[in-house]
């Protein structure tokens, strides 16, 4: 288990004056689900980093209209993932509704569900029309890694790989490839000016190259 992961994740968790009496199970909770099955990319320093930039929009940014079920999104929102099943998102989802009843957490689990359920649309711009700003920064957040720096970035890219190790290689390029394709043909990557201001630019540029990579 991430030591350091763990001590954010609760630090995190005590600044929102969520029940003291539930913070303990809940990062038990959360630590054991993002270990189950172990994973390279998708545990609890992926929750960590996202930890950060929950900080940074509600401090340097236009803030969150429903901090609460916001945090409760990200910390929930990969709590079971499969690599190659379809549907972690709508379990995740029933997983977070669960502990949001069981602890007592001062959030709406409907809206939790709909935040975490809208992270399998990654690639995809919203739909014409949504105005949701929590969405909006929340699926931009979850995507940030894209922008990172190089070193980070590739690390994140074998990470993806490893956890895909059961894909036949070249299915997996393929399959990687047009993600990759799909999302470089967005008119942006990040729907927000906050993460677009700062990591669309990087972005761009991590992903042509490893996009080049996987069609040598």
């Amino acid at each position: 288990m991430d030591v350091v992961s763990v001590d954010a994740l609760t630090r995190a968790v005590l600044d929102m004056n969520w029940p003291r009496a539930s913070v303990l199970a809940l990062v038990t909770a959360v630590a054991e689900a993002y270990a189950t099955p172990p994973r390279a990319y998708h545990n609890l320093r992926h929750v960590e980093e996202l930890l950060g930039w929950f900080a940074q929009v509600r401090d340097a940014g236009p803030g969150w209209q429903r901090p609460d079920d916001v945090l409760a999104a990200l910390l929930f929102h990969d709590a079971i993932y499969e690599p190659l099943r379809s549907d972690n998102e709508a379990r995740s989802a029933v997983f977070a509704g669960e502990q949001i009843t069981a602890l007592g957490l001062p959030c709406d689990a409907a809206r939790v569900s709909v935040l975490i359920e809208a992270t399998a649309r990654h690639g995809a711009a919203l739909p014409d029309g949504v105005e949701d700003a929590d969405l909006a920064h929340f699926l931009d957040a979850d995507m940030a890694i894209l922008g990172a720096l190089p070193a980070r970035f590739d690390a994140y890219e074998q990470a993806i790989a490893t956890e895909f190790a059961a894909v036949p290689a070249d299915r997996f390029r393929a399959g990687r490839a047009r993600f990759l394709q799909r999302v470089l043909a967005l008119p942006r990557i990040y729907e927000t000016e906050f993460f677009s201001s700062r990591l669309e630019s990087a972005a761009r540029a991590n992903l042509t190259r490893a996009s080049a990579a996987l069609n040598d």
